[in-house]
C-alpha cells in the first residue's frame, strides 16, 4: 500500500516503527510514544518487515461492517415509513417498525434514512433563555402538573356539520417525581366544568394529591374559540382545592412547568398518530383508547422511579366525601329580594314557605350550579328550598311575610286549644 493513502495517525505509526526498526530508537521509546507495550512493537516490527506500510492499517478498513443492515431490510423499513409512517418523529418510527413490522434497528439508524430519503430535516437548536433547573420531587403525588392543550388531535377524522376539523382540549395531570401520567381526559374546553369534572374523577379515583402546579391561564386560552367560562376558572379551582386542602401553585411562564408542556408535545406526535394507526374518530372513544391503551404502556416506557418511595396522595375524609357535589360545583353569590325571589341567569326562584333555617329579605346566599347543571341555593351552610318561576313576578302590593322559617307564621290554635277557653276565677268551682 502506497503511503500517500495512509492516514496521518498510520503515517506516524508507520514512520515510528521504521525508526526502531533502523535502530535510531529503542522498542522501549517506541511502545512509550505509541501507548503500547514492547511486545506489541516487536510484533509491529515483524509484521511491517513482512507486509511493508500495509501492516499499520486496520485489516477492516474499507471492507464492510460486521454489523451492517443488508439493503433488504433498509427498503422494506423505507416502505414502511413512506406508506405509514411519514411524519412520525426518528424515535417513533422505530418503535412502529420493531413492534409492528419487526425490523430492529437503531433510531439513528432510522434518522439517517429518513434524512437522505427526504422525510427527516436535521434542525439546529434555538438559542434558549437560561433558567434554573428544579428538582422532581421526592414522593408520587407530592406535585400533580396539570394543563389542557388545544389541537387537532383526531385530525380529520372528528369534523363539524359542516365537515371542518374540530379542536378538542386533553386534560392531562403528570407526577412530578415519577413522570407518570396520572390522568388524561379529551373535553370540549378547558372551562370549570370540565376541570371539575377531571379533578373530582381524579380524587375520587387516586386520592387528594398535596399541591397542582398550573399556569394563570394564558390570553390565547381565555380567548379561544371553545372556551367558556375560563375567566372564572382560577377563582372557583382556588375555592375548591383550598377547602380540599389542596395547595394550588401557579406557574407565571410556560417553562415553569416544563414536564406537562413537553408532555404535550409529545402526545401531539405520539397520541395522534397512535389514534391514527387504530383510526379512533371522536373523544369518547379516544378516551376509553387512553384509558386501556395508550396511558398503560406510556407510563411503563417512559416513567423514572422517584427520589423516595410511597404514596402520598390523601384520601377524602367522610365530611369531604358527603359534600364533594358542592365543593366541585360553580359558586355565584346572590341577594334575597323582597318579595323571596332570587333572580340568577335570567331565572326567578321563589323561595318556599318552610326553610331550614330562618330567611331574611335582602341576605346573601350561594347559588351552586352542579355538574349536572342543577341549581342549589345556600344559605349558613343549609340548602334552600324552591319553585323556578315561568317568568319574572310582577309587583303586588300584598303583605309579604318577615322572614321564612321552619314553620308558617300567624300561628292560629285548634278551638280546643287552652289559649281559646274561657278563663274561670277560682271562686267560681
Amino acid at each position: 500500500m502506497a503511503e500517500g493513502r495512509l492516514s496521518p495517525a498510520e503515517q506516524e505509526r508507520l514512520a515510528i516503527l521504521t525508526a526502531a526498526i533502523e535502530g535510531t530508537i529503542t522498542n522501549g521509546q517506541a511502545a512509550k510514544q505509541l501507548r503500547l507495550s514492547v511486545r506489541q512493537v516487536q510484533r509491529a516490527k515483524v509484521a511491517i518487515k513482512r507486509d511493508g506500510s500495509a501492516a499499520v492499517v486496520h485489516k477492516l478498513k474499507g471492507k464492510q461492517s460486521n454489523h451492517h443492515i443488508d439493503q433488504s431490510t433498509k427498503e422494506k423499513a423505507l416502505k414502511a415509513i413512506k406508506e405509514q409512517y411519514a411524519d412520525f418523529k426518528p424515535a417513533f418510527a422505530t418503535e412502529k417498525l420493531q413492534d409492528t413490522h419487526g425490523i430492529a434497528i437503531s433510531s439513528q439508524t432510522t434518522r439517517r434514512w429518513m434524512t437522505e430519503a427526504g422525510l427527516w430535516k436535521i434542525r439546529g437548536r434555538e438559542k434558549a433563555t437560561y433558567r434554573s433547573w428544579r428538582p422532581r420531587k421526592e414522593y408520587f403525588g407530592e406535585l400533580e402538573q396539570f394543563d389542557g392543550s388545544y389541537h387537532l388531535w383526531f385530525e380529520k377524522r372528528f369534523v363539524d356539520k359542516d365537515g371542518t376539523p374540530i379542536e378538542v382540549c386533553l386534560l392531562a395531570a403528570i407526577d412530578d417525581a415519577t413522570g407518570i401520567i396520572t390522568k388524561a381526559q379529551f373535553a370540549a374546553n378547558e372551562g370549570v366544568v370540565a376541570v371539575f369534572t377531571f379533578w373530582q374523577a381524579y380524587i375520587q379515583e387516586t386520592g387528594k394529591p398535596l399541591s397542582i402546579y398550573l399556569d394563570k391561564f394564558s390570553t390565547y386560552k381565555i380567548n379561544h374559540k371553545a372556551a367558556v367560562d375560563n375567566h372564572e376558572l382560577m377563582t372557583q379551582f382556588q375555592r375548591a382545592m383550598g377547602s380540599l386542602s389542596i395547595l394550588l401553585i401557579t406557574a407565571h411562564s410556560p417553562e415553569a412547568k416544563g414536564r406537562v408542556e413537553r408532555l404535550f408535545g409529545t402526545l401531539q406526535d405520539r397520541l395522534c398518530k397512535e389514534m391514527r394507526l387504530t383510526n379512533i374518530t371522536t373523544p369518547e372513544d379516544g378516551n376509553r383508547f387512553l384509558t386501556e391503551v395508550f396511558l398503560p404502556k406510556f407510563n411503563k416506557q417512559f416513567a423514572v422511579v422517584p427520589a423516595k418511595e410511597g404514596d402520598i396522595h390523601r384520601k377524602l375524609l367522610a365530611e369531604e366525601e358527603r359534600q364533594v357535589s358542592h365543593i366541585f360545583s360553580i359558586h355565584e353569590t346572590r341577594r334575597i329580594n323582597l318579595d323571596f325571589t332570587i333572580q340568577f341567569k335570567n331565572q326567578w326562584y321563589q323561595l318556599t314557605e318552610i326553610q331550614p333555617t330562618t330567611v331574611r329579605p335582602l341576605l346573601r346566599v350561594t347559588v351552586e350550579t352542579w355538574p349536572d347543571q342543577t341549581i342549589h341555593i345556600i344559605l349558613k351552610g343549609h340548602e334552600l328550598q324552591y319553585i323556578l318561576l315561568p317568568k319574572k313576578p310582577k309587583k303586588q302590593r300584598i303583605k309579604q311575610p318577615v322572614i321564612l322559617t321552619t314553620h308558617t307564621l300567624n300561628y292560629k290554635p285548634p278551638q280546643n286549644h287552652p289559649w281559646r277557653t274561657r278563663f274561670k276565677p277560682a271562686s267560681e268551682g
